[in-house]
């Protein structure tokens, strides 16, 4: 079996995708985690498209890197334009990168419609630039674009456009499904036919538009490529491109390849952390390091998975950094239960059934337990009556008023009683009653509980849970809250939005006060 490199293109292929922007700093951060996960080959970014990324690669390209190699991106030389005059080759040959990956047109139809230029005059092209950056001593990856449309097309033509880059010293040659629209079936002949016809090593560049991405490159592994290029999270233009996230343990977990990563457990992490700087939060159902990857709530399931995890799980969660999740909900039965009690280090006794009731119960009017571990635990001690609650809500009032031009203004007065007997009534104004309520309830509590100056809400959701019932219907809010280190959430039900809203906050600060009281994060 062969030897595989992955080339990770977030920070360029990536960085194209709709609502996300990496600034200097963002990429720096990510090639510091890419190089520690011992990600191959790193491309930064084109070079010469902005001010942004050249003054990243003067940054980075001084960087010691221990596993992975820099890569910058650009073009074959413009038409009618020699490789020494071209200002984008010119800027690859004197950057501090040693490796350099330009893309050149592979199909015949982009040739003569997109660059308006003669076949052979593009065969130049993708010879001459390559042979210029080889002169200046730079190892050259060629990215044939849309190689299998052209390949589709003009046979002839495509496999005339990797022989001149291999002519002109091309160290790789990458075959690109830039349209994103090929079967695996298809990738994988060609890709044997390339690798039978060249020595120099074939990479695999596959775009997802057909939801085959992963598959795509699998196949032409199999057919011999040794490089496969993709991102963290698949992000990317469109539909993205292949998943870094997935491919990796697929080669390294399920098949005879070589992949030489030493430590797969870094994955999740790594995806998490590439989402958490790009801005946006991964599906919850990205395989191997989706939150929901390894997450079971059917009953049946549960059960079985308590006895031996291979009857529900392909691979064990922690092989990838992952781990394994028990969601409570109305179809839990006792094996859930005693489950999740387990992972939240809750004592397995004999209430059990009780506690499955209760939850039952509950959903029954609304509730939702899957996503709120921290009112899940909290109801599992109130039930067992192994709570000393921190606060209790004495009363509160809401004031909305209209003052002229500024509109509706908010403000929430509240008293609270600490367990010791103390109150304090205090008030706060709010971008809402909601907003107003919440930050009242922290103020009059602050002086009791100072671990609360450094809570925060970061999610705060509502849902109509009978919508035919219109203004009577009871809804369902669900609170997310992070102290800097952890997050949790909670939630509340009611037929008043602002009840409901209370419910969830209070859980919220009292599971706050109670970890901090127990010494942090379990």
């Amino acid at each position: 079996m062969a030897r595989i490199f992955i080339y990770d293109t977030t920070l360029r292929d990536g960085a194209q995708a709709e609502g996300i922007s990496f600034s200097s700093e963002d990429k720096e951060e990510v090639l510091r985690r890419l190089d520690d996960f011992g990600m191959h080959f790193v491309e930064g970014g084109l070079l010469t498209s902005n001010p942004k990324d050249k003054d990243f690669f003067a940054s980075a390209s001084k960087k010691k890197l221990k596993s992975t190699k820099l890569v910058a991106f650009g073009s074959t030389r413009r038409a009618d334009n020699p490789a020494e005059k071209d200002a984008g080759l010119k800027g690859l040959a004197n950057c501090g990168a040693q490796w350099i990956c330009i893309f050149g047109k592979s199909w015949d139809f982009h040739v003569e419609n997109a660059l308006k230029v003669t076949l052979e005059e593009n065969l130049n092209m993708v010879k001459e630039s390559v042979a210029f950056l080889k002169k200046h001593k730079k190892n050259v990856i060629f990215d044939a674009e849309h190689f299998f449309d052209g390949y589709r097309e003009n046979e002839e033509y495509a496999m005339k456009v990797l022989k001149a880059a291999v002519d002109g010293g091309a160290d790789w040659i990458v075959l690109c499904d830039t349209n994103g629209g090929s079967l695996p079936s298809y990738i994988s002949g060609v890709v044997a036919e390339v690798v039978s016809n060249f020595r120099t090593p074939v990479g695999i560049h596959c775009h997802n538009d057909s939801d085959l991405a992963v598959a795509c490159s699998l196949a032409a592994v199999d057919s011999g490529a040794t490089m496969v290029q993709g991102t963290v999270n698949g992000i990317g233009e469109r539909c993205g491109n292949a998943n870094l996230c997935s491919i990796i343990p697929n080669l390294m977990l399920k098949t005879g390849h070589e992949v030489p990563i030493d430590d797969l457990t870094k994955l999740t992490p790594l995806s998490h952390l590439v989402g958490e700087i790009a801005n946006i939060t991964p599906p919850l159902n990205l395989p191997y390091v989706g939150k929901a990857a390894f997450a079971h709530k059917g009953g049946m399931h549960v059960s079985a998975i308590t006895k031996d995890a291979r009857t529900y799980e392909h691979v064990p969660p922690s092989s990838v950094g992952n781990r394994r999740r028990v969601l409570i909900s109305e179809m839990s039965g006792r094996a859930s239960i005693t489950e999740k009690l387990k992972e939240l280090g809750l004592s397995d006794e004999d209430d059990v059934q009780e506690i499955t009731d209760e939850i039952k119960a509950l959903e029954a009017e609304g509730y939702q337990f899957e996503g709120a571990d921290a009112s899940f635990e909290l109801l599992v001690k109130k039930l067992r009556d192994d709570i000393d609650h921190p606060f209790n809500v004495v009363g509160f009032r809401l004031f909305i008023d209209e003052i002229g031009d500024k509109g509706l203004i908010s403000e929430a007065s509240i008293k609270v009683m600490d367990r010791h007997g103390n109150v304090e009534h205090t008030a706060s104004d709010g971008d809402g009653p909601v907003n107003a309520l919440d930050q009242a309830l922290r103020k009059a509590l602050m002086r009791f509980y100072p671990v609360l100056n450094s809570i925060r809400l970061t999610d705060y959701k509502v849902r109509v849970l009978d919508e035919k019932a219109a203004t009577a219907a009871p809804v369902r809010v669900m609170i997310r809250s992070t102290d800097g280190t952890d997050s949790w959430t909670t939630v509340g039900v009611s037929e008043n939005v602002i009840e409901a809203s209370l419910l969830a906050l209070i859980d919220s600060i009292e599971y706050a006060i109670l970890k901090n009281e127990r010494g942090g994060s379990k």
